[in-house]
């Protein structure tokens, strides 16, 4: 298995135990944001950084809570018409919101930024999007040459499947930003990959879509949400649980079909108690699906 197991924080409950869990098991990142736990989840996560400096963080850039669009408006980062949004991509906000992620954080250098959710600014107007994506990386780029952060990427819930943008896309504007295609520092990007979402998996067996794409450019592809918020392991019978790996739980079924898909290197975990995470981490110690499995079974759920 070449996928690895990583924390999301998103609706994590106890997030310092969680963290500290994740690190004990030898993950190797933790993925956070500064709206997750109503703002509190880079604080609290700040001290389990501070004693495993080897742990690497992805924080995010683009939603933040009423109480941070408060102190933006107050340091002049946005306006109060930007703040009622609760989501910018603007290059002084994200200047700003990286300044304070790091101090919430305890880093002087965060690991990974991926810009949240951006197919929420410019709603159908692709060129303004692109733009406005452009002018983000850029500010990113001013950070890694400051030393404040070694890569930075995307984190979407529905702008790869629409088609907001492409991953050649998002190369392109990251090598525009920093000001020619081999100088960018775009490392990574992040989906929902699941039995639910299964598009990706799809177009990955078929040498199609992100997954592909991003692999190919060398980066890093965290899959989200691979238990669908929680909801999977209800809607899978143990039948197709035995027909994915015969001896697994449906959740552990549902994780190693998200961990064997081509191109994912990281598959995102929100497991606050340590038998969801154990169960999660057994499973992706099991041999990889075949491709031939992938596509038994997404033919199966596709016949449903």
């Amino acid at each position: 298995m070449t996928a690895q197991l990583a924390l999301g924080t998103y609706r994590c409950q106890a997030i310092p135990e969680a963290a500290a869990r994740a690190a004990a098991s030898g993950a190797q990142w933790i993925d956070t944001a500064p709206n997750y736990a109503t703002g509190q989840a880079q604080t609290l996560l700040a001290p389990i950084l501070a004693d495993r400096p080897r742990v690497r963080i992805a924080t995010k850039a683009g939603f933040f809570t009423a109480a941070t669009g408060v102190d933006a408006v107050n340091d002049g980062a946005l306006t109060g018409d930007q703040a009622v949004a609760g989501h910018s991509l603007a290059p002084d906000f994200v200047r700003w919101q990286l300044a304070r992620n790091r101090e919430q954080l305890g880093r002087d250098r965060l690991d990974l930024v991926l810009l949240h959710n951006p197919e929420r600014a410019h709603h159908g107007d692709r060129p303004a999007l692109h733009r406005a994506i452009r002018d983000a990386f850029a500010v990113l780029e001013e950070a890694v040459a400051a030393g404040h952060v070694s890569g930075y990427g995307i984190a979407t819930w529905a702008g790869l499947e629409e088609e907001a943008f492409t991953v050649e896309e998002l190369l392109a504007l990251a090598g525009e930003a920093a000001g020619g295609q081999q100088r960018h520092h775009l490392a990574a990007v992040q989906l929902p990959v699941s039995l639910v979402m299964m598009t990706p998996i799809v177009q990955a067996l078929n040498g199609r879509g992100p997954l592909p794409a991003a692999a190919g450019a060398g980066l890093r592809v965290m899959a989200s949400a691979p238990l669908h918020g929680g909801e999977l392991p209800a809607m899978v019978d143990q039948e197709l649980a035995d027909l994915i790996r015969p001896g697994l739980t449906p959740a552990q079924a549902c994780v190693l079909a998200v961990a064997s898909c081509p191109g994912v290197t990281n598959v995102l975990l929100t497991a606050s108690g340590a038998p969801h995470w154990k169960e999660a981490a057994d499973a992706l110690a099991q041999p990889s699906l075949t491709a031939a499995k992938l596509r038994e079974i997404t033919g199966v759920l596709a016949s449903v």
